[in-house]
């Protein structure tokens, strides 16, 4: 794996990080309080390009890769990871498949707004009863001549009721016979709607809510991919998202990383910064050390994609390592603040809570842990 970065993956982690830490992170605090759509963000972020890093300049305007994307995810989960993860999800699980799978009308008619911010988009794969609806199949789709039909609901869409486009994935055919497809679905057609945010532990700002599809009705142009191929968009589709909740990961783990350091060096007990107790010192170097083996392996599965490299169980391993090490850090972090640790004044409660979200989303800890050992006992 070659470390050494681009001078365009360079420039995008910086830039990122200017608005970040000017924009972003002086506001983090309030959107989290107030579970707010950090829309104001958003459109900063969008005008700098970077809500279609990898889309064409043909279609967007910057044209990287998965590296380029994950880096700057990093810089901004480090202020506020509820911007962290609409970015990355507009980036990774929305334009990636379309730019993958989409027609050339398809990517026409979508990646410029998408890319721009003109357009958001959600990604609607979880059924009712939590979890991915690949065998439940909870939505449905029918053909009525040259239209689809979908109904059905699904559940944790995140950014869906902010999103002009839903990518839907729904149960085509009946029986033995049913397969998977996927629907490029604007979130005005007739017979979708959204709930309420949802209450959430942490990502506040990344509103959540319950889609219900009520026999919408759609061009057979809505179609993404062929017919029945709905798990390879998903496999393509969750294989980014998970590197992208990798870097999201590690963004919240440096972020309260670095309030602890500097808390640990200038509060004192009995006459000397606590920094300079072992206890302190050691938990320090296994923060630092955790923190840069997550980043690593995120690394590798985004350098792996962007080479087309055949990628295993490397993304797997990203997501896994890097969310717990987000929630172990984040626990360190409110540890070494003690009482101050548990305060809303101090942000690594908000980073603890935002940490534990990562170990959930995109496929529990334990999902991935199924899964890398599936794939190493087939090796």
């Amino acid at each position: 794996m070659d470390l050494d970065l681009t001078d365009a993956q360079k420039a995008l982690r910086d830039q990122a990080r200017e608005i970040a830490t000017r924009e972003i992170a002086p506001k983090a605090a309030e959107i989290d309080r107030q579970q707010r759509f950090p829309r104001q963000a958003i459109e900063s972020l969008a005008k700098a390009g970077m809500l279609g890093v990898t889309v064409p300049t043909s279609w967007g305007v910057m044209g990287l890769d998965t590296m380029a994307c994950t880096l700057m995810i990093e810089e901004l989960a480090s202020a506020c990871a509820s911007t962290a993860a609409i970015v990355g999800l507009q980036n990774l699980l929305v334009c990636e498949p379309v730019l993958r799978f989409g027609t050339e009308a398809q990517r026409r008619a979508w990646l410029p707004g998408l890319a721009s911010g003109a357009k958001l988009g959600c990604f609607a794969l979880t059924g009712p009863e939590g979890g991915s609806d690949l065998d439940g199949l909870a939505t449905s789709a029918r053909r009525e001549g040259d239209t689809w039909v979908l109904r059905g609901t699904k559940s944790f869409v995140t950014c869906g009721p902010a999103a002009q486009l839903a990518l839907v994935f729904a149960g085509v055919g009946s029986g033995t016979n049913t397969t998977l497809s996927a629907f490029l679905v604007p979130t005005d057609t007739p017979g979708i709607s959204f709930g309420p945010a949802y209450d959430k532990l942490g990502l506040r700002g990344a509103l959540s809510a319950t889609m219900t599809i009520a026999d919408a009705r759609l061009p057979s142009s809505a179609l993404l991919g062929a017919e029945g191929a709905g798990r390879e968009v998903i496999r393509f589709a969750v294989d980014g998202g998970r590197i992208g909740a990798a870097a999201l990961g590690v963004g919240i783990a440096r972020a309260a990383f670095t309030v602890a350091t500097h808390y640990a060096i200038g509060r004192r007990s009995k006459g000397s910064p606590i920094a300079e107790h072992q206890a302190i010192q050691f938990k320090i170097a296994d923060m630092s050390t955790q923190i840069d083996a997550a980043r690593l392996l995120a690394w590798r599965a985004a350098t792996s994609r962007d080479a087309g490299a055949p990628l295993g169980a490397q993304v797997s391993m990203a997501k896994l390592v890097a969310s717990e090490v987000a929630s172990r850090v984040s626990s360190d972090a409110v540890q070494i603040l003690g009482g101050n640790g548990c305060l809303a004044d101090y942000p690594v409660e908000r980073h603890f809570r935002d940490a534990k979200v990562t170990e959930i989303y995109q496929g529990t800890s334990e999902i991935q842990r199924l899964g890398i050992a599936s794939i190493l006992l087939k090796e």
